[in-house]
């Protein structure tokens, strides 16, 4: 007669029973994969890995370069919040971090020459590429979804 187990009952008959069973072997590919896998490892140069396979004193040099980004950016912030107009801020900062007043100059520079490039471009023409965009997305997903069905549909 068959009598309900307890699930710690169940628990004990199902490890008697996986414990009773062979080992499995590992396919015979595998140890030639492991050993590329860690091989292939080794190869990888030290920007391609983890911030902790990067030299010491690359570290050391990248920490002191963003403290010092983040300082000129403090000390703007700083400036500017004491009243001071951001050229004047900027002026100030540059003073104490000529890198970054040089930094912040190319990208005034950078943003200066793309609001004027797109200001120059009628309106029109902006809201047509976007609606080009637009319809080339739908597109896209509507042949993939096409693809998808033909491809995986079951008969």
């Amino acid at each position: 007669m068959n009598r309900k187990m307890t699930p710690a009952e169940l628990e004990q008959l199902i490890h008697r029973e996986l414990r009773s069973l062979p080992p499995r072997r590992a396919p015979r590919s595998l140890e030639s994969r492991v050993m590329a896998a860690i091989e292939h490892r080794a190869t990888v140069v030290w920007y391609h890995q983890s911030w902790s396979y990067w030299p010491a004193a690359v570290r050391t040099a990248f920490l002191v370069v963003a403290t010092g980004l983040a300082g000129a950016i403090v000390t703007a912030i700083s400036l500017m919040s004491r009243g001071l107009d951001a050229g004047a801020a900027v002026q100030q900062a540059g003073s104490r971090f000529p890198l970054a007043a040089q930094l912040y100059a190319a990208g005034a520079w950078t943003a200066d020459l793309v609001s004027h490039l797109v200001g120059s471009i009628p309106a029109l023409w902006l809201y047509g590429g976007l609606a080009t965009v637009a319809a080339l997305y739908a597109t896209f997903f509507g042949l993939g979804a096409a693809a998808y069905r033909t491809l995986y549909r079951s008969n």
